[in-house]
C-alpha cells in the first residue's frame, strides 16, 4: 500500500503539465516568458548550428587548398646533399604506395613590362610533379625547352603576361660582366598558368624544370633541396617515415607546416561556441522566471493538490517536466531552423565572397555530426539544470502555510 502511494502517478502528472501548458488570462506574462524562452533556445541552436557549419566549412575549405600546394608530406635536408637519389629509391622500396617529386628551389625576381615582383621558384621533374599536384598537372602545356615556367595566374596577371609569353627572372647568383659582376638572369617561356583558388600561392610560386637548375645554378644531378611525397594517409605514416630517414634529414606534415593557422582556427572556432552558447544560458533564465512565477501564481493549487495526496515528487515532476518540454521544443525548432538555414546557403548564392582572400566565392557550411550533438547536449545540460531549482521550489510549498494565508 505504502508503496502505490509513493509512486508517481503518470497520468496525474500529464494532466497537470497540460492545463499548466495552455494559455492563463489571468497571468498572460507567464505564458509571454515561456514562449520567449522557447524562442530564445531554438534561436539559440540555430545560430550555434550555422556558426558551427560555417566555420568548419570554411576550416575544411582551407584544408583543401593548403594540402594541394603545401603536399602531403615534405622532405627536408639537415645536411647538404642528404636528400639525393639514394633516399629516394629507399623510401620507393619501403612505401610503393608512395608518390615522389624532387625539387630544386630558390628565390627570384620577376620582371615583364616594367613590372617586378619576388617569387620563390621551384626545379621539379614535370612528369613527377603531376602525379601529386593535380592544379599543377591541369596547367602544364607541352613545351620540349628545359627554359619554360608555370606560374599562378594572379602573378600572370600582375606581370601581363599570359601562357605563350616570356618573362625574365633574376637570381640572387652573381654572374661576371668584364670587371665587375650582375645578378644572373634569363628569360623564360610561360608553359602554363595555374589557379590554386589562394591568391597568396599563385602570386608567389613558379616551377620549372630541374634542368633548368642544373644548367643555371649548377646544380649537382641526382641532389636536391627537398622532396615532396603524396600519400593518402601521412598523418598515421609521418611517425613510420621518421624511423627510417637518416639524422641528416627531417620529414614535415602539411598541417604541421600550417600548424599556427589551423590552431588559431580551432580556437576561434571553440570561443565561437562558448560566446553562442551564451544565447541559450539567457533564454534558460526565462525558462527559471517563468517556472517561478508558474508557482508563485499556482501557491494555491499546489497547496491543494498537496492536502489531496499528491506527493512532493508528483509536484516536483510536474514543474520539472514543463521545463523539459518548453526547451526540448526550443531544440527541436532551433533543429529545424538551423537545418533549413543550412539548405538555404549551401543550395543559393545567398552569401559571396572574395574567392581571392577565403579561397571560393561561395559560403562553405558543413556541420559535422560531432558538432551537432554537442550543441545538443550543452543545450541539454542547461535546460535540465534551469528546471531543476522551481521544481526543487514547487515541491516545498507548504500547503498549511499557503492555506493559511489565502
Amino acid at each position: 500500500m505504502s508503496k502505490s502511494i509513493s509512486k508517481p502517478n503518470k497520468t496525474f502528472v500529464r494532466h497537470i503539465i497540460k492545463h499548466y501548458l495552455k494559455y492563463d488570462k489571468e497571468n498572460p506574462f507567464i505564458f509571454i516568458s515561456a514562449m520567449l524562452a522557447f524562442l530564445g533556445i531554438a534561436a539559440g541552436v540555430m545560430v550555434l548550428m550555422i556558426a558551427m557549419g560555417i566555420m568548419n566549412g570554411t576550416q575544411q575549405e582551407f584544408t583543401k587548398k593548403l594540402f594541394v600546394m603545401n603536399y602531403p608530406l615534405t622532405i627536408l635536408p639537415i645536411e647538404e646533399n642528404s636528400v639525393n637519389d639514394d633516399l629516394v629509391k629507399t623510401l620507393k622500396e619501403k612505401f610503393p604506395h608512395f608518390k615522389f617529386s624532387p625539387y630544386y628551389t630558390t628565390q627570384v625576381i620577376t620582371k615583364n613590362e616594367g613590372s617586378v615582383q619576388g617569387s620563390l621558384l621551384y626545379g621539379v621533374d614535370f612528369d613527377k610533379e603531376s602525379k601529386i599536384n593535380s592544379i599543377f598537372e591541369k596547367a602544364r602545356g607541352d613545351l620540349k625547352s628545359k627554359f619554360r615556367i608555370i606560374l599562378g595566374d594572379a602573378l600572370s596577371f600582375d606581370m601581363n603576361a599570359p601562357k605563350g609569353e616570356k618573362v625574365t627572372l633574376y637570381f640572387s647568383e652573381q654572374t661576371a660582366i668584364g670587371f665587375g659582376t650582375m645578378p644572373l638572369q634569363k628569360r623564360f617561356i610561360i608553359d602554363g598558368v595555374f589557379d590554386s583558388g589562394l591568391k597568396a600561392y599563385d602570386k608567389a610560386i613558379m616551377y620549372t624544370s630541374l634542368e633548368a637548375f642544373e644548367k643555371l645554378l649548377d646544380r649537382k644531378d641526382g641532389f636536391y633541396d627537398g622532396l615532396h611525397i603524396y600519400t593518402e594517409d601521412p598523418m598515421s605514416e609521418i611517425k613510420e617515415i621518421k624511423s627510417l630517414l637518416p639524422e641528416t634529414v627531417i620529414v614535415e606534415g602539411w598541417w604541421e607546416q600550417n600548424g599556427n593557422f589551423f590552431a588559431a582556427m580551432e580556437m576561434e572556432k571553440k570561443a565561437l561556441f562558448l560566446v553562442l552558447l551564451l544565447i541559450i544560458l539567457v533564454a534558460s533564465l526565462n525558462i527559471i522566471s517563468s517556472l517561478l512565477m508558474t508557482v508563485m501564481s499556482r501557491r494555491s493549487e499546489i497547496a491543494l493538490m498537496r492536502t489531496l495526496g499528491a506527493t512532493k515528487p508528483e509536484i516536483k515532476s510536474i514543474f520539472f517536466r514543463l521545463g523539459l518540454i518548453i526547451g526540448s521544443a526550443g531544440i527541436v525548432a532551433g533543429t529545424l531552423l538551423g537545418g533549413f538555414g543550412i539548405w538555404l546557403l549551401t543550395t543559393f548564392d545567398i552569401i559571396s565572397m572574395p574567392a581571392d582572400v577565403y579561397g571560393t566565392s561561395k559560403l562553405p557550411v558543413d556541420l559535422t555530426m560531432s558538432d551537432f550533438g554537442l550543441i545538443i547536449l550543452g543545450t541539454s545540460i542547461i535546460i535540465v539544470l534551469s528546471a531543476l531549482y522551481p521544481a526543487k521550489k514547487a515541491s516545498q510549498t507548504d500547503p498549511l502555510t499557503v492555506l493559511r494565508n489565502e
